[in-house]
């Protein structure tokens, strides 16, 4: 039982010791292993989420990891697909950002950039509806990664709110998603995690 596991005794971070660390750190290691596992039932808090769209906010990601998985985009990309949309329930002004937290971890500098991204390239495709400048991706035109943002959200982010385009299932991303979570490739904790 979780209660009868040792803990930590001080009050204070400055106060910890070497042995609160080692009650603390299995733990840490723990909650990081079932990672995949929060983020998958956090990704199924879309379904059914319509907000006024064609289709809900879950088929929306299951088809851009779709039309991203099935043009031969690699594991990383299409976990990056899969997410990109994942925090529009906690993130409602600022959806991107709570995504490329998500993933900042364990995808590349130019796979972040693009989540990160996403949505002010998207933006391209409706911000002139809403009295925002289309062309607000423009302030980005000379970045190294402006052309990987703009064919995402062309290739796969834009086209994915069709009810008539089928899409995989969720089953068929998670083992890729779990791969991905498997260990950080970016994090200051790496250094201190068992076998790094």
């Amino acid at each position: 039982m979780q209660e009868n596991k040792p803990r930590a005794t001080f009050k204070r971070m400055e106060q910890s010791t070497q042995q609160d660390w080692a009650c603390i750190l299995p733990e840490a290691m723990a909650m990081a292993k079932s990672l995949p596992d929060r983020v998958l039932a956090h990704l199924k808090l879309l379904d059914g989420d319509h907000g006024g769209f064609p289709v809900d906010r879950l088929t929306h990601s299951l088809q851009t990891a779709t039309l991203a998985f099935k043009d031969g985009r690699d594991e990383e990309y299409v976990v990056c697909a899969l997410l990109h949309d994942i925090g529009d329930t906690l993130g409602s002004f600022n959806h991107p950002d709570i995504a490329a937290a998500i993933l900042k971890p364990f995808v590349s500098e130019e796979n972040l950039w693009m989540v990160q991204n996403h949505g002010i390239f998207q933006g391209y495709n409706f911000f002139h509806h809403i009295g925002l400048d289309r062309n607000m991706r423009d302030m980005f035109k000379d970045h190294l990664h402006y052309d990987r943002a703009a064919e995402f959200v062309e290739r796969y982010d834009n086209p994915a709110f069709d009810p008539a385009m089928d899409a995989l299932p969720l089953r068929h991303f998670e083992p890729m998603l779990r791969r991905l979570m498997a260990a950080p490739k970016n994090s200051v904790y790496k250094a201190a995690m068992p076998g790094e």
